[in-house]
Parts: structure tokens; sequence; C-alpha cells
């Protein structure tokens, strides 16, 4: 249910804003409220803890997913999402970590995240730390060459303290990411790469949570998850389409959206209780 109000989240900033990347940050929202629930080390009463995990949204036009799940556990005050789209916002369209507790790093220009990531790891490494850094990408985004060679530094360094996400959702802005740029076989490339590989269901749960604790166990190979999404999931009507990428939806289609959604939370809240 946390990711179906996440989701409702996304819809009241698109409200708010007129328009959005709906699609990418629907298909992510499964395993970004996994990680912010069951998986990564944070508190949003000290978004800057020094034994924090962290989290990078190297997607960052997936930031409504994000924005979503911080909301729900507090980093800010779910009325600022209403400011989405307004001038002076600390909602932009892409996440900067100067405007919002909970940001590592300023993400959206494609490819940068994973190399991020992977100096934090290897400061987390070289310092003694604990803690661990994820990273979340699209399949799109991996036509950006410095993900390669972010990938290779990486298994270099025996990184075991990084993890990367790559929500598979088969799509990219202008049409379908195999005909565009073919990646597949991802998970051979990922392994050839020196990287330990999970294939997922990225919209189960159980194989999400399993794959990452599974990731803790290996300190010295760094994990990457293939999660095979949907994009624009959890709307039946853009759920797997190219149209949900980035979505302008007349105020009749925000309503049944919105109604959507909350039936589904009613129902998934009587099934809780019962």
């Amino acid at each position: 249910m946390l990711a179906t109000r996440a989701r409702r989240n996304v819809l009241r900033m698109l409200r708010a804003g007129g328009s959005g990347h709906l699609g990418g940050a629907f298909s992510c929202l499964d395993i970004v409220t996994t990680l912010y629930a069951h998986v990564l080390t944070h508190d949003p009463e000290r978004p800057d803890e020094p034994t924090r995990d962290r989290f990078l949204l190297s997607a960052g036009h997936k930031a409504l997913a994000q924005y979503a799940v911080l909301a729900l556990f507090g980093y800010f005050p779910e009325d600022v999402l209403d400011t989405y789209g307004s001038f002076g916002t600390t909602l932009p369209g892409h996440p900067d970590m100067a405007k919002l507790p909970g940001i590592e790093a300023n993400t959206g220009a494609l490819g940068h995240g994973t190399a991020i990531a992977a100096g934090m790891a290897m400061a987390a490494r070289t310092q003694h730390e604990k803690w661990r850094t994820y990273v979340l990408l699209g399949d799109g985004e991996l036509a950006e060459g410095s993900n390669w060679e972010a990938f290779a530094l990486a298994a270099h360094h025996r990184l075991g303290n990084l993890a990367a996400i790559i929500d598979v959702n088969g799509f990219q802005i202008s049409g379908p990411a195999e005909e565009i740029m073919g990646m597949e076989p991802i998970a051979d490339k990922m392994r050839a790469f020196g990287w330990a590989v999970t294939e997922i269901d990225g919209h189960d749960y159980a194989q999400i949570l399993r794959a990452l604790e599974s990731g803790r166990g290996d300190e010295s190979v760094p994990t990457a998850i293939i999660a095979r999404t949907t994009k624009g999931q959890g709307l039946d009507g853009l759920a797997g389409t190219l149209g949900s990428h980035y979505w302008t939806p007349s105020r009749e289609e925000l309503v049944d959206a919105f109604n959507e959604l909350d039936s589904r939370i009613t129902r998934l809240s009587r099934e809780r209780d019962a």
C-alpha cells in the first residue's frame, strides 16, 4: 500500500504542475519505497547523519518518485507537494541537493549517477565506514558510456558496498529502448564487467527485498539488480505505454487516476485490517 500512496503523491504533484514524468516514476516506485521502508539506514530528522546509507537517483527525470517517498517518510511536509511546478519550489524537475533534504546529488543529465555513487562507495571504503551506496538507473540511460566506465571502476576496486538497480521498463522518451539503442542482454554485460547480478520482477516486493538484502553478503563484488518493470505501473490506462513517459493529463484523466488509486488504497486497507 505504501507504493500506492506514493503514486498518489505523484498525481498530487502532477495536479499542481500540470504535467510530469509519470511513467518512469511509477515504474520504479515499488523499488524506491522498498528501499526506504526496509533497506536504507536513514533518519528524516537527521538527513545528513554521517552513517546514513546513500541513495542516488541517476535517472533524475524520475524525481517525482523520490519526492513522493521522501514526503511519506517525513523529510518535508506533504503540502509541499502542491508547490510542484511553481516558481521557487523546492521540488524542481530534477533532484537538487541544495533545495531538499534527502537528496544526495544533483542528477538528471543521464549517466552521471553511477560515477558519483562509485565515488561515494570508494570514500566509505577509504574511511572504513559501514554505510552503503545505492544508485537507480534506467535502461535507456545505459546508452551513456560513462555508466560503463563507472561499472568497470567499481568492479576493479571491488566495491561490494555499492548496488546499482537498473529499472528496465522498456521505453525511453522517443520509443522502445531496444529499438533505439539495444543494450540486452544487460545481465550478461554486467557479469562481464565483474558485477554480481540478480534479475527480478521490479514490482514484486519479496523479490526486490531479497535482491537488495543478498547484495550485502559479498563485500568484494558490487551488486547489480536488473529490475524488469512496466512503465506507468499502477494506472490501468497508462501501464506499458510510451505516452506515460511525460504525461499532461486532462482534468477528467486526473480525476479518474485519483479515483483508481484511492479505490486501491481502500481495498488494500481493508485487506490489511481483515
